[in-house]
């Protein structure tokens, strides 16, 4: 879940975590990919957006967690689901279908064993006019390969802007503006826990990295303005130009060799999906973006 960018912390603020505490979270971590790949495969066009919410709250009952978001500063539903111009933090309706040719951003999080999982992905809803040229895939495309680039240069001693610099080059070289007034955050027994994990800065500059954080990675990026406003509801952020955006949210354990994703990559990444239960091939278009840094970070072993 996006989180309101806050001051820079102080290292001793930091709560690094354990070995033991990290495998627990690669638990809730796999918990929350799992999740989201029942809620890809359960999205039907012309199904409520609350309909997958019930779906969600389902499945994090079933694998004994509790939800992260629910209650969370009076936040009334499971899930965030945010669609085209919306950011982040969209309450799920019983009033809103989901459409063909819509981009669907599926955040979700829920506490197992005393820990939290955090993870998002956007999703395009096929309407039969998709090539590897759509503006919409290509902006889901570069936002995620934005964080894919810079996840290898997190390391212990390395400032927080020597990553997110990398972010913010990645999605500008490429046409796309940086959200500013939302970034990510570390993660641990509180889903928000400090350092903040900014899309955009200056090398060598913000707090230092240390080994045992997790990190929860999440570029947020527009195909117009970054700017955004707050919809009535007094959550949902949408894009104040009413440009599409996208979302991806990673979780990084920072290791002594460096980081280590706990959450799955092939659930992530962007996908094309029918809507029908069924999923597109996704296409591994990687090296249509320069300098995609993907299999560079390992992933835990699930």
């Amino acid at each position: 879940m996006g989180y309101f960018r806050a001051r820079d912390a102080q290292e001793k603020l930091f709560e690094p975590k354990t070995p033991s505490e990290i495998a627990v979270m690669r638990r809730a971590a796999a918990a929350v990919c799992a999740i989201l790949a029942r809620a890809r495969d359960s999205i039907r066009i012309g199904m409520p957006t609350a309909e997958l919410d019930d779906i969600i709250a389902i499945e994090i009952k079933r694998r004994g967690g509790t939800p992260a978001f629910k209650g969370y500063r009076g936040y009334p539903a499971v899930s965030c689901i945010s669609i085209d111009h919306e950011l982040v933090h969209g309450i799920p309706s019983r009033n809103r279908l989901f459409q063909p040719g819509q981009m669907v951003s599926i955040d979700v999080g829920m506490f197992l064993d005393g820990f939290c999982g955090d993870a998002a992905t956007t999703l395009l809803l096929d309407d039969g006019k998709w090539s590897i040229d759509d503006p919409r895939w290509r902006l889901m495309q570069v936002t995620y390969h934005a964080m894919m680039e810079a996840l290898p240069r997190v390391r212990p001693g390395v400032r927080m802007g020597d990553v997110s610099s990398v972010i913010q080059r990645y999605a500008e070289e490429h046409g796309y503006g940086v959200v500013r007034e939302y970034v990510g955050h570390a993660v641990g027994r509180q889903m928000h826990e400090k350092p903040d994990v900014p899309n955009f800065g200056n090398p060598g500059e913000g707090v230092r990295i240390i080994e045992g954080l997790v990190l929860c990675f999440e570029p947020m990026l527009s195909a117009g303005d970054p700017g955004t406003s707050v919809l009535k509801d007094g959550w949902t952020v949408v894009m104040a130009d009413g440009s599409l955006c996208a979302h991806y949210e990673h979780m990084v354990a920072v290791t002594e060799t460096g980081p280590v994703l706990l959450t799955d990559p092939e659930i992530i990444q962007p996908q094309r999906i029918y809507g029908t239960g069924t999923r597109r091939p996704n296409h591994n278009d990687r090296d249509h973006y320069r300098g995609s840094s993907l299999d560079d970070v390992p992933c835990q072993d699930r």
